[in-house]
């Protein structure tokens, strides 16, 4: 699975957002604001990854255990895939 093209990731200030790309057929007109984990899940879906892929980047990134990862990952893509952020 991988983020749909448009949008892109941005620090600003102490936040981590996300905004569409001015000129793109994306359907979304807002910005979309991430904790530090969301933003390290977004950028890892800027190339195509799998579920397992994103829990191991967690457990490495955060040492945390698998089921905490996978719990955290879970979320996150049922977010993205509610929002309509991910290629089909």
């Amino acid at each position: 699975m991988k983020i749909k093209e448009g949008f892109v990731l941005r620090n600003v200030a102490d936040s981590v957002v996300v905004v569409p790309v001015s000129g793109s057929n994306v359907d979304f007109n807002g910005m979309i604001t991430l904790n530090a984990t969301g933003g390290f899940l977004w950028k890892q879906l800027e190339t195509d990854k799998t579920r397992e892929q994103l829990v191991e980047a967690l457990m490495a990134e955060y040492g945390i255990d698998e089921a905490t990862a996978a719990d955290g990952a879970d979320k996150f893509i049922e977010s993205l895939k509610k929002e309509g952020f991910l290629e089909q």
